[in-house]
């Protein structure tokens, strides 16, 4: 069963909030599970749970990857043929980065760039984004953090730094080069409030 926007917006907004409670508890799990399976436990399979979670009842193609082309505002993400093989490789950094990243937050920026350049879901990208890079925050800490009011739901919040972050990284990509010093900037300012929010 499916809610559309347009059909009911109070119930889609009800649906999406109820997904996104949903999707932290799932988050919460995973963290565990991290916790006492290190990198390993971060995988497309994880991501497909976080994205299936987040687009319940208001998609019909969560939980994996996209098969048809998306657009994004100004940004064309890579065509869905090429989608498996880069978010293959994204997962593979990830494990291959795990114990070289001194700063949490840097891994955590590629996670939440990396996820929205690719774009690999019909929906709820974005929502999937802030959960895997939390996930990542949270395991590189060692559990899950302290605070009442959450990275993901911090971004939401003010959404503009997190738009120019993106955007940032986006350019030294297209650029030829890897630079999301920005969006780990943002992140760790965002964490340090989370933490003094306990």
């Amino acid at each position: 069963m499916i809610v559309r926007e347009s059909d009911d917006l109070a119930l889609y907004n009800w649906v999406q909030d109820q997904n996104l409670a949903r999707q932290y508890d799932l988050l919460a799990n995973c963290v565990e599970i991290g916790v006492h399976r290190g990198a390993e436990a971060f995988d497309k399979y994880t991501l497909w749970a976080l994205n299936y979670a987040a687009v319940s009842n208001i998609c019909e193609l969560g939980g994996r990857f996209r098969e048809e082309p998306i657009y994004v505002g100004s940004h064309i993400p890579p065509h869905y043929k090429d989608v498996p093989n880069l978010m293959d490789r994204f997962v593979s950094f990830i494990h291959e980065n795990w114990g070289f990243s001194a700063d949490p937050t840097t891994l955590a920026a590629y996670v939440l760039w990396r996820i929205n350049w690719i774009h690999p879901f019909i929906e709820g990208n974005g929502r999937t984004a802030r959960a895997a890079c939390y996930l990542v925050l949270c395991l590189k800490h060692g559990g899950l953090l302290p605070g009442r009011k959450i990275v993901p739901e911090r971004i939401i919040e003010n959404r503009e730094p997190y738009y120019e972050a993106l955007k940032a990284a986006d350019r030294a990509w297209s650029e030829g080069h890897f630079d999301v010093t920005e969006l780990s900037a943002y992140l760790q300012t965002l964490l340090k409030q989370q933490l003094a929010d306990d």
